[in-house]
């Protein structure tokens, strides 16, 4: 199970008439980035300050603003290599930022009645950590298969189960169910979860990789 490039393609059609009302008020698709990634810092600042379900939103809010840069780019011919190392780099830094907005806000909550003995702080700030390191690991096999000529253009991005798409939705739900229900436990929930299917988004790409390398040998 995986989100097909044809799947994305028809997702981002949706963005599009936004992204273009975007431009036509002067924005441009660098300026949308970096909107994305300072709506993400709110939502980790909101996070910290233990307002799950506002900095929820805020952070689902950033990582949708992500779809608006380079459909934009796409949909006004503005797309350069530049761009897209200024989307990917804060993309990720956004992403990091979220997660140790949930670490903070996780260490310094006050534990929930019966939700003291199943999950506390401590967990859910190694499960956060354990997140962040196993989807930043689902990024850097992309960038590194790419940067080496392996499956060029945005073929990785539909390789393994658990893409940024996929991570922000696990996440959100998360978020959004430990502000309306209060406790830890969705939310150390939903970052395990994130744990193990980007662990197993990271091998499916390795093997991915190795397939590839392995048919252009036999070429």
């Amino acid at each position: 199970m995986s989100i097909s490039n044809e799947s994305r393609s028809r997702i981002k059609q949706v963005f599009e008439p936004i992204a273009l009302g975007m431009g036509r008020l002067g924005l441009t698709p660098d300026a949308l980035t970096l909107i994305g990634f300072a709506i993400s810092v709110l939502g980790a600042v909101l996070l910290a300050a233990n307002l799950w379900l506002g900095g929820g939103i805020v952070v689902f809010l950033g990582g949708a603003f992500d779809m608006f840069d380079g459909t934009l780019a796409r949909a006004t011919n503005q797309v350069s290599k530049l761009g897209a190392f200024m989307d990917s780099v804060f993309d990720r830094w956004g992403e990091a930022i979220v997660y140790l907005g949930i670490v903070t806000g996780a260490v310094l909550s006050i534990p929930h009645g019966g939700d003291v003995a199943v999950v506390g702080p401590d967990l859910v700030a190694i499960l956060g950590a354990a997140a962040m390191g196993a989807a930043f690991m689902v990024s850097y096999a992309r960038a590194k298969s790419e940067g080496l000529g392996f499956t060029e253009g945005t073929g990785m991005a539909a390789v393994g189960l658990a893409p940024r798409e996929v991570r922000l939705v696990i996440l959100t739900v998360g978020l959004l169910w430990t502000g309306l229900a209060g406790g830890l436990t969705p939310l150390a929930a939903s970052l395990g979860l994130i744990t193990i299917l980007a662990t197993i988004t990271v091998i499916q790409r390795i093997l991915h990789v190795v397939n590839q390398n392995r048919k252009q040998e036999n070429q």
